[in-house]
């Protein structure tokens, strides 16, 4: 038999407890070229959302030496749509760099996910 405090005790701890949400993933890239002399950057998240506590809030293109060339800022979680795809376009990539990495950041956990390496068109 459990007793009423033992029950609220335990059903208190399993409440206050944090939700591991794990890091968010780069599942699937694509680069097009807009025709501009810049891109167009379509990429898939995946990252187990549970609310405005905790969800995929980014994510970035990398050159090669790390530089950041640009970031897609996500401005709401995904709780109900997982993984997620979203693009960036008027990304600019200098003609020397023939790839870039693409990796996501989470509210909770930054950056530590799955990465994607993918070729530049051009």
């Amino acid at each position: 038999m459990i007793r009423k405090p033992a029950l609220a005790a335990a059903v208190a701890l399993v409440l206050s407890a944090p939700v591991l949400a794990g890091e968010a993933d780069v599942l699937d890239a694509s680069i097009d070229p807009d025709g501009r002399g810049t891109y167009r950057i379509t990429v898939t998240v995946r990252h187990a959302d549970t609310g405005w506590d905790h969800y995929a809030d980014a994510w970035d293109v990398l050159a090669p030496d790390g530089t950041v060339l640009a970031t897609r800022t996500l401005f709401h979680p995904h709780v109900d749509e997982q993984p997620f795809t979203r693009s960036l376009s008027g990304v600019e990539i200098p003609a020397d760099i023939a790839q870039v990495t693409l990796r996501a950041h989470d509210s909770v956990d930054g950056y530590g996910g799955a990465e994607l390496t993918v070729d530049v068109p051009r």
